[in-house]
């Protein structure tokens, strides 16, 4: 259903919505020859923010990524055309250069582009390379803020990011860096007071554990796995760092997941109807 258009008949409760909706389309139009890099947020339809639900409705063109969920999806219109270009790790649907020059072309060609990405287009997303193929191609391009993962997925599951006394910092972390790319700083991560929450980095959890203990993390710190984060299929696995690789192993954790590593884990204490175990 399109909720953008008032003739049609809408629940009252969300007339509302629709008027909100129309009034924002009148101050930024989504033109033809445009592109739109859209956050979709972590997963749950509901943290969709009204300008992205908006921008997903008035596109004829949908490029989407493997991390939309389907309930995001639902949302575009039938009529839209949509172009998969998901990637993981072990199938690349279009190579990222391809996927800069598809969004060109798509604008170039006159149509309205909704580019969507999980979370946030800029962390993690690579929305900052296609942004820059825009410009450089001198194709209108516009950001829509989404939810990143990392804030959605632990406040969804009661993990604070920060607390005070406990973490004054969070860093966010690549789990997977690309072939010939530098190591992150890890005994910068290792800092006491602080959070870290690697996105990508299931694959690659044991040599993460490992890497942190060695540059002097304690091996008890409190780390939590959440997999598919705010769907309702989500799993949340809570333990100690140097149990992260037998956790995700027993418990069969596939990507896409967090790690949340650090004291604000020990906060975990809400009760909820997802799969959770406790390794603590």
């Amino acid at each position: 259903m399109n909720i953008l258009n008032e003739a049609s008949p809408l629940p009252h409760d969300m007339r509302p919505l629709a008027r909100i909706m129309a009034t924002a389309n009148q101050q930024q139009p989504v033109a033809p020859g445009e592109v739109w890099l859209v956050g979709a947020g972590p997963g749950d339809v509901e943290l969709l923010t009204l300008k992205a639900l908006r921008i997903i409705q008035l596109a004829d063109v949908v490029v989407f990524d493997r991390l939309v969920s389907e309930d995001v999806m639902a949302l575009v219109p039938p009529h839209t055309l949509q172009i998969d270009v998901g990637k993981s790790t072990r199938r690349h649907t279009m190579a990222q250069d391809e996927i800069n020059q598809l969004l060109v072309s798509l604008a170039q060609s006159g149509h309205k582009v909704a580019r969507i990405k999980g979370g946030d287009p800029f962390v993690f997303g690579r929305g900052g390379e296609e942004l820059l193929h825009c410009q450089q191609h001198n194709v209108a391009c516009h950001i829509v803020p989404g939810i990143t993962a990392a804030i959605g997925c632990a406040a969804a599951n009661g993990i604070p990011l920060t607390h005070r006394h406990v973490a004054q910092s969070v860093r966010f972390v690549t789990g997977h860096s690309a072939q010939g790319e530098p190591e992150p700083d890890w005994s910068a991560l290792t800092a006491t007071r602080q959070t870290l929450v690697f996105y990508m980095g299931i694959a690659n959890c044991g040599r993460i554990s490992k890497r942190l203990i060695t540059h002097g993390l304690d091996p008890a710190t409190k780390v939590a796995v959440i997999s598919r984060g705010t769907q309702p299929d989500q799993r949340v696995i809570v333990g100690q760092l140097s149990q992260l690789k037998q956790m995700v192993v027993m418990h069969q954790i596939e990507a896409p997941a967090l790690l949340i590593v650090g004291d604000v884990v020990n906060l975990y204490q809400q009760p909820n109807n997802y799969d959770i175990a406790n390794l603590a």
